[in-house]
């Protein structure tokens, strides 16, 4: 029995065989398997993605997260030395100014002056945070985003280590809003020919934005749960996804999101306003075992890294045992696992 009071993080720990982390992306997108879990008894099925509309239901709302990934990691040299320096650009602070990692950190000093792209970027950092990452100040003749996606990269986690031969595959195929330094996994599995299919079916697809920060990737560092701090990120909810929530609760209608994302910006806004409606912000919500849902039914997500808080807010939705031995099947059966993984659909009664 999980302690509430005094969760650990090893908790959270399970054994992930190294041959098991998904390095590349499966061809077609939703040809991936998908593990049924019911969270109101625990039972766990076996499916691929493809079938997902055999258990969704006419009058449901699948909710994802329109966020597009920033190709935010850059190659450059310092401007005075031609000495290596590589940006991953976490945050926008201003119209040209963004806050980043940078290394090696000791080059990136206040006043110093970087190019990119054979000076299609050009930098300069202005302030250094408590954290040690930097504000920088770019410059460029054209737009800075079109610069960007010329000579960025895709900001891949650190445990794929294969070069992605498409940029476009660590992207969803309805991303809209550039923002994220990391990928909303759980789209990845959707087609588009899959999403009008659905749509068809009598099952409706809304929108939210939240820009996926960094902080994704962070471990948890301390030992008791309770005592981590979250990283904040960018969320948005327009009039029209705020009405076919409540439309879709008003009527009886499962909620469904789409990523641990979508979940933390439906359940952000819903602690915050006690309702959900049209608005932006930020939120640094941190969502465990114990956390009372108000807005969701189900949850469409990847499995995730052991001991993350991605795991923490699966179990608190599907329930800490529930998750722990799916997480325990999933690894027998040998599912992939993480951004470039299998899915997994939790919901009661499937």
């Amino acid at each position: 029995m999980l302690d509430l009071k005094n969760m650990k993080k090893s908790d959270f720990y399970y054994e992930l065989p190294k041959e098991l982390i998904a390095q590349t992306p499966i061809e077609p997108r939703n040809a991936s398997r998908l593990l049924c879990l019911d969270r109101t008894c625990g039972k766990v099925g076996h499916d691929r993605f493809y079938n997902l509309c055999n258990y969704l239901k006419k009058g449901d709302l699948l909710v994802l997260n329109d966020s597009k990934v920033l190709p935010a990691r850059i190659y450059g040299e310092t401007e005075d030395t031609h000495s290596f320096i590589e940006f991953l650009l976490v945050e926008q602070r201003g119209n040209m100014k963004w806050e980043i990692l940078c290394r090696p950190g000791k080059k990136a000093r206040v006043g110093r002056r970087f190019v990119f792209g054979g000076g299609l970027l050009r930098a300069v950092i202005t302030d250094v945070l408590e954290d040690g990452n930097r504000i920088a100040e770019f410059e460029c003749d054209g737009s800075f985003f079109a610069a960007l996606d010329e000579i960025g990269q895709m900001p891949l986690p650190p445990y794929i280590t294969e070069k992605l031969a498409d940029k476009n595959r660590y992207q969803t195929v309805y991303a809209h809003e550039t923002g994220s330094s990391a990928a909303p996994t759980a789209g990845l599995h959707f087609t588009e020919e899959q999403l009008a299919d659905i749509e068809r079916s009598g099952v409706n697809v809304a929108y939210v934005t939240l820009h996926v920060g960094l902080g994704t990737f962070r471990p948890v560092k301390e030992d008791r749960v309770l005592d981590h701090k979250m990283h904040r990120e960018h969320y948005e909810i327009g009039q029209r996804t705020a009405d076919m929530i409540n439309s879709t609760k008003k009527n009886g209608g499962r909620v469904i999101a789409v990523g641990t994302t979508s979940c933390r910006t439906l359940e952000s806004v819903a602690a915050f306003y006690g309702d959900i409606r049209p608005c932006s912000g930020y939120t640094d919500i941190f969502i465990y075992p114990g956390f009372e849902f108000k807005v969701l039914d189900g949850l469409i997500t990847n499995f995730h890294l052991p001991e993350s808080t991605l795991i923490m807010l699966v179990s608190a939705f599907a329930g800490y045992e529930n998750t722990m031995n799916a997480y325990k099947i999933a690894v027998e059966e040998k599912y992939r696992f993480f951004s470039f993984g299998d899915a997994m659909l939790i919901a009661d009664g499937i």
